[in-house]
């Protein structure tokens, strides 16, 4: 090539043109290629390089801890496990919508996988995203404000089109937890799509954060427009009772012994705001009501 022409190609930022010109100079050649015929397949060559080069930049501002897919998910581990509201999450609907859910389950239910696969599709897309635990976006906030680069976090937490916080109440949270994340959510608000997962029930979240009116109105505000989707263990049908002594002959019997190590199926149902509020259980674990900030932190409610 030319050292001129890659000199002015370069400068124009053009550098696709500039990996694809001998390559598709003999194309055109070998298959007497019209001049525009060769110049489309130069343009696709460089938009093509620009679409990854963004990508990979997406990519890594994201700081997703690993990757993962939403085709790479393995639905046959329970067939009960709802998929086609899983992928209504990963159509990715619900970000132009500014709205988001609430992924609530224990340990080992597959919220981090779905996670990362909705950022992978949303990345892809060319969406901004950012993915935190809930944990190190507090110490994140907290540091921000000794070093006085607070607004500037705040700013980039407010900008993302979508936020991903992981495992609320995995971790004990700093003191300024409950007010910091409440700003978070407060900003975003209308303004950008946001995935939350927890360990932990809607009740327990004024003890998460260590602020019951904080938790309040961030639930208020972020249920406003988020689903709820909990993820539960299907429940295991009782062992059966150990045969008589006299039939311990039979095939299969273990001398008395029940069955050991038994792992439960894994159950997803989604919710609604409206469902969650009419959770019986979690009113009577609870020791005495408390309502903060037009949100019932027992019920899950508004009032």
């Amino acid at each position: 090539m030319n050292v001129d022409l890659e000199r002015k190609l370069r400068h124009l930022r053009l550098g696709g043109f500039v990996e694809a010109l001998p390559v598709r100079t003999q194309e055109a050649v070998h298959n007497h290629l019209a001049h525009v015929e060769f110049l489309e397949l130069l343009v696709e060559d460089e938009l093509a390089r620009r679409r990854q080069f963004l990508f990979q930049r997406r990519l890594k501002q994201a700081q997703l801890p690993q990757l993962r897919t939403i085709e790479g998910f393995d639905w046959d581990f329970n067939p009960k496990l709802p998929k086609a509201l899983i992928l209504d999450l990963a159509t990715l609907r619900f970000i132009p919508e500014r709205s988001g859910a609430l992924i609530l389950g224990a340990a080992g239910l597959g919220k981090s996988h779905i996670c990362i696969g909705i950022a992978m599709r949303a990345i892809e897309a060319g969406y901004a995203v950012l993915y935190r635990s809930a944990f190190d976006l507090a110490e994140d906030l907290a540091e921000a404000a000794a070093t006085g680069t607070r607004k500037q976090l705040i700013g980039r937490l407010s900008g993302v089109d979508l936020l991903i916080l992981e495992d609320l109440g995995g971790r004990r949270l700093p003191a300024t937890a409950g007010e910091d994340l409440l700003e978070v959510f407060s900003r975003r608000y209308e303004t950008g799509a946001t995935i939350l997962t927890s360990n932990r029930p809607i009740e327990d979240f004024g003890e998460v954060l260590g602020d019951n009116v904080a938790a309040g109105v961030l639930l208020d505000r972020f249920l406003h427009h988020a689903e709820v989707v909990q993820l539960n263990r299907q429940e295991l049908p009782p062992p059966r009772p150990p045969a008589p002594p006299g039939r311990s002959h039979r095939p299969g019997y273990r001398g008395g012994q029940g069955p050991s190590n038994l792992t439960g199926h894994i159950g997803v149902k989604a919710m609604t705001h409206s469902n969650t509020s009419n959770t019986s259980t979690a009113c009577e674990r609870m020791s005495q009501p408390t309502q903060v900030a037009g949100f019932d932190l027992i019920t899950g409610g508004r009032f």
